[in-house]
């Protein structure tokens, strides 16, 4: 029998690297529709709804149920999607989840993004009677003071509202009893994902306070502080949000810079960079991001082996520029002069001997400028 998952939507390239974008309670994952396209430029994003909430079974979540349960329904729907580790970013209950994963599951996320959430919710009573009264009058009563509790004064998103008014009253009172059980205050120090709290000024659910504790505990963690952001910061400050994402999640961008650094050499890298202009300034983000952070780094592969596959591609189209250039990374990357020879001899045979001379007549002048300034050294 096929496990019944999460409602969600996948954005972004298949490719990319993989962020999942956890609600907030009483919200489906429109709570995300100012930032999620932005971010699917750059990564696989998958936001879900929680149980009873949005598109999401009411029955995947039952009375005493805990965070725990959640996270364990989030991780099914990576599995089902292919997706072993994993960005995360999460509002409220949803950062609660992220927390969960992070300390019960490291080995699933590469970072954690918790905004407007806590590490516990006020203790238990208040959310015990919250689901109690959901249970006997439903939910209407809730939303009537949704904007007071989720927004600034004068602001509102009326489908976030209604979202509220269409939640399964079962299911979200079950939500509230993982709220009233969640306290990982004891675990937070464990968390080894790179991790960023972001927090809104205006927020009277989850206040500063509580971001900056977990900040204050998490080994490394970052701490953002919005001003005139109330709970649901994606919904009322996106491109704040935005920006704050963003910047954590350009660790790929970093490691890729790294090894780009590493296999081309810091002096070719400085000159791309010195002419980088507004106009090439995603392209050589693309660059270092993608190429570099997320192909170059995988382990699959050694770098010799990379180079070798690097020179072929090159050869084949023709690309004699960038193959002076790989063939110094080549070099760098262990080959020897003859290892090169044998692999552009190869490519006679099936990229043609016209492309293999050319190559050859590129490869041959940057190896005797080598040798040259080998000499000139010693």
């Amino acid at each position: 029998m096929t496990e019944k998952l999460l409602n969600h939507r996948a954005e972004g390239p298949a490719s990319a690297p993989p962020l999942l974008l956890g609600p907030s309670l009483g919200t489906s994952y429109a709570l995300w529709d100012k930032v999620a396209p932005e971010l699917s430029v750059t990564h696989r994003v998958v936001r879900w709804d929680l149980p009873g909430h949005g598109g999401s079974a009411a029955d995947l979540i039952a009375s005493g149920a805990t965070v725990g349960d959640l996270a364990h329904l989030v991780l099914a729907l990576a599995d089902s999607l292919g997706i072993e580790r994993f960005a995360y970013a999460g509002v409220s209950l949803g950062g609660a989840v992220g927390l969960q994963l992070a300390v019960d599951h490291p080995e699933r996320v590469s970072s954690l993004a918790v905004i407007c959430s806590s590490a516990h919710f006020n203790g238990s009573t208040p959310w015990q009677e919250r689901a109690a009264r959901v249970r006997r009058d439903g939910l209407d009563w809730l939303a009537e003071s949704a904007d007071t509790r989720w927004f600034t004064a004068g602001f509102t998103v009326p489908e976030l509202v209604q979202d509220l008014r269409d939640a399964a009253p079962e299911a979200y009172a079950a939500c509230c009893d993982a709220l009233a059980a969640f306290d990982l205050r004891d675990r937070l120090a464990d968390i080894s994902a790179r991790t960023l709290l972001v927090a809104g000024r205006e927020d009277p659910a989850t206040p500063p306070a509580h971001l900056r504790e977990i900040a204050d505990a998490v080994p490394g963690a970052a701490l953002v502080e919005l001003p005139g952001a109330s709970h649901l910061a994606p919904a009322q400050c996106p491109e704040a949000v935005l920006t704050a994402l963003r910047a954590h999640l350009g660790g790929t961008a970093r490691r890729g810079m790294e090894v780009r650094r590493e296999v081309l050499g810091d002096a070719h890298v400085d000159r791309a960079q010195a002419r980088q202009t507004p106009f090439t300034a995603r392209f050589q983000d693309f660059i270092s991001r993608y190429a570099w952070g997320e192909i170059w780094t995988d382990p699959t592969l050694t770098r010799r082996e990379r180079s070798m596959i690097t020179l072929t591609a090159l050869v084949a189209h023709g690309h004699y520029d960038e193959l002076a250039m790989h063939v110094r990374a080549a070099r760098s990357n262990g080959l020897t002069p003859e290892e090169i020879g044998a692999v552009l001899l190869q490519t006679a045979v099936y990229c043609g001997v016209p492309a293999a001379n050319s190559a050859f007549a590129t490869a041959q002048r940057v190896l005797a400028e080598e040798e040259e300034r080998d000499g000139s050294a010693g």
